[in-house]
């Protein structure tokens, strides 16, 4: 069933969502910023983010907080790295990993990375497995060299890695001249580690950031930022292959996460007034959506992160750790 969110319910999401009750802020070590994306282990532990300096950290509790559990560049130098900040030219070097997600069958963390692509993190942290930066060249039609990763996600029951490549013109540096762009060059792949085979599932997408597989692995979510869109790939069924639009919007989706429940969480960001400035207020906030594409729920993150963009919302046994590229935290909210 395909939605579309009409300028009255936009309204509504701009003006009286529901509001989490925030519990908490994680504190990030300072200097570093920009948790983009929340994961936890198949022990509940966490939550793991991905920060400016390439690393990747682990809450570790209210004594010790966040502790460096991860980085995702071979090539990283800690006396250079540790506590740079984000877009700068160093992270190209550094590593900035955005979409995370573990593989709970082998408790195994995988990785988005905007500048060193796809990788692998081992049960026990540390150095990074590159699971490929190219694209096969028996691929056709499609550029080689990976930039750019964004999104991320792992099915539960397969294994199978779906990731987005944000831009094939644009590096996560120059975010803010693709955010201002007709760009769309995106993509959506997935990644078979058992038999390493890789797949071009979508082309020309308008800033591919989110991916979110279906609990029962048929069909994976991808949502386009720049189209304001979220659209429904089918993997398998009678329209295995083939695309439709599952949800139009308003505001800008980011990040796509499932909960126990088959539910997704889109990260929402809308902006203020018929007549914005060239820099709008930003409206942080969410939509719970059904499989079906039902919304079920409207909440802002207003609290949470004031005028600065939401990248993710995630679940967690009821309750809500949210993601931003400019917090120097992670909050913490209860669901009402």
């Amino acid at each position: 069933m395909m939605i579309a969110i009409s300028a009255t319910f936009m309204i509504f999401f701009l003006c009286s969502p529901s509001v989490a009750i925030l519990i908490t802020r994680l504190p990030l070590p300072s200097p570093v910023t920009g948790p983009e994306s929340v994961a936890f282990d198949r022990n509940g532990g966490g939550p793991y983010v991905g920060v400016s300096d390439g690393r990747i950290l682990k809450y570790a509790g209210p004594t010790e907080g966040f502790k460096e559990y991860a980085f995702t560049s071979p090539n990283r130098n800690k006396t250079i790295c540790d506590g740079l900040a984000d877009f700068s030219e160093l992270q190209a070097t550094c590593g900035r990993p955005l979409g995370l997600r573990f593989n709970h069958q082998t408790n195994e963390l995988y990785v988005a990375d905007a500048y060193s692509g796809l990788i692998k993190i081992g049960p026990n942290g540390g150095a990074p497995t590159q699971c490929f930066k190219d694209i096969q060249p028996q691929q056709e039609n499609v550029n080689t060299t990976l930039g750019f990763l964004d999104g991320l996600d792992v099915d539960v029951n397969s294994g199978v890695v779906y990731f987005t490549q944000a831009s094939a013109n644009y590096r996560f540096k120059d975010a803010q001249a693709l955010q201002s762009s007709r760009d769309q060059s995106g993509s959506l792949f997935s990644l078979d580690p058992k038999t390493n085979q890789t797949r071009v599932l979508m082309r020309g997408l308008a800033l591919a950031s989110g991916v979110a597989v279906s609990r029962d692995g048929s069909f994976v979510l991808v949502s386009e930022y720049l189209a304001n869109r979220i659209q429904r790939f089918w993997l398998r069924g009678p329209r295995a292959n083939s695309s439709e639009l599952f949800l139009q919007l308003t505001g800008r989706p980011d990040n796509i996460r499932s909960n126990q429940r088959g539910q997704f969480w889109v990260a929402v960001n809308g902006a203020l007034g018929p007549n914005p400035p060239p820099r709008p207020t930003i409206l942080p906030g969410g939509l719970r959506i059904s499989e079906n594409g039902v919304i079920l729920q409207i909440l802002s993150l207003v609290k949470e992160f004031g005028s600065e963009a939401a990248s993710e919302v995630h679940e967690h046994n009821g309750t809500l750790y949210s993601g931003s590229l400019r917090a120097s935290y992670v909050p913490i909210s209860s669901m009402i």
